[in-house]
């Protein structure tokens, strides 16, 4: 028995400790907004925060995560960051297929609590791990300025 901390609350998960943190969310917590992308870090789809900072899932191992303050998609909106850029993404119509979008986000919410101003080179950076494959990259910047605008 392995306990995570997850969106300000501890949970118990059966699971070998070598599992990764994005199938002991999906799986066993049944919260389904972290995706499988690629398995491998390249897309960026289930990236959640450990401690704040954007991580990919996929294969972080529970063990790592244990002990740790977890956030997922599921409680972005409760953070005054991530709600600006939730609202940002909608008024931007960045979301297509969406598939990827909660791994955007993330991102973006992280990169904002870094850097309150983020230049496009900033932007670029940090959005670099995160794949679209309905191409908003455009769309995503926009709102990720926006968001930051409406944080001033």
């Amino acid at each position: 028995m392995v306990t995570l901390h997850i969106n300000g609350k501890d949970v118990q998960v059966d699971v070998d400790p070598a599992t990764p943190l994005l199938w002991a969310l999906r799986d066993n917590l049944n919260m389904t907004g972290t995706k499988f992308g690629c398995g491998a870090t390249l897309c960026g789809a289930c990236t959640v925060h450990i401690n704040g900072e954007p991580v990919r899932s996929c294969t972080t191992p529970i063990s790592a995560a244990a002990g740790q303050k977890i956030t997922t998609i599921e409680a972005i909106e409760d953070d005054k960051v991530g709600k600006a850029v939730q609202q940002a993404w909608i008024r931007h119509d960045v979301p297509q297929c969406g598939y990827c979008q909660s791994g955007q986000v993330m991102s973006a919410t992280a990169l904002l609590k870094a850097r309150k101003n983020p230049t496009d080179a900033d932007i670029d950076a940090a959005m670099s791990g995160n794949l679209c494959r309905c191409g908003t990259y455009q769309r995503i910047r926009a709102a990720i300025k926006d968001a930051a605008q409406s944080l001033a």
